[in-house]
């Protein structure tokens, strides 16, 4: 497939922007990475915990919860902290991320230990709430590596590996992780993440305008499967240059 001249960055329609990962950007973390998409940046970074909320304990499960900002100059205008109030925004996306994230792991084999991931977006040309949880996963799946290694862990809780990515239709066409330019012209915008089953653990569709059909649908959900081939093999590439 030629390149597209109507994509502000001459990609295929089925091309994902240039995806790379940097480890350790946190050194106190447990683990983290930088995921960079295009030009869009997040840190990711996993803390582990004692115990469980109040709710959860006895249960001799464990739990994963996560957080979501925007840094303030990640964004062409200033964004304010978000300090006792959060924004509806922030609160989907990270109630998204945690879930997609527990979706994937056996919380009992964690026991009774609380895992937090933080990501703070350092630039946003779109897509920061799938590179969130792409980036996010492959810190989870070092830190529980981790954890292993230093004896915490008899077993790992990872069951499957997770990554995200955005799709759209753009003047009619079906476009791969879109970034600003075309998320903000786009007539239907979906996030779609899945697991390496090709099993979705979530679809956010929405259509800017008129509506799109099951056809439509299809062939997006079908795009996104593509990407989210190549996200889960740079997810593995990326593990095994991890430091240990």
């Amino acid at each position: 497939m030629p390149a597209d001249p109507s994509r502000s960055d001459g990609r295929r329609a089925n091309e994902l922007r240039p995806t790379r990962f940097s480890w350790d950007p946190m050194g106190f973390a447990l683990s983290s990475v930088t995921v960079h998409t295009g030009r869009t940046a997040v840190i990711c970074s996993v803390c582990l915990e004692e115990g469980v909320p109040k709710w959860r304990k006895g249960s001799g499960k464990g739990w994963l919860s996560a957080d979501y900002r925007l840094l303030p100059a990640s964004t062409p205008s200033r964004q304010p902290r978000e300090l006792m109030k959060l924004s509806g925004r922030t609160q989907e996306i990270q109630r998204l991320i945690a879930r997609s994230l527990r979706a994937c792991l056996d919380l009992e084999a964690l026991g009774e230990r609380s895992l937090h991931i933080d990501c703070d977006v350092l630039q946003a040309d779109a897509g920061t709430r799938t590179a969130s949880i792409t980036g996010a996963w492959a810190a989870l799946a070092l830190g529980l590596r981790r954890l292993e290694a230093q004896g915490v862990l008899s077993r790992s809780p990872l069951l499957e590996q997770v990554a995200a990515v955005s799709v759209g239709l753009v003047d009619g066409a079906g476009l791969l992780d879109l970034d600003y330019s075309e998320d903000s012209r786009a007539e239907v915008d979906l996030n779609v993440v899945m697991n390496s089953q090709a099993q979705l653990l979530e679809v956010q569709g929405t259509a800017e305008g008129a509506p799109f059909s099951r056809q439509q649908l299809n062939a997006l959900l079908d795009l996104a499967d593509e990407g989210l081939q190549q996200l889960r093999h740079s997810q593995r590439e990326a593990l095994e240059q991890a430091p240990k």
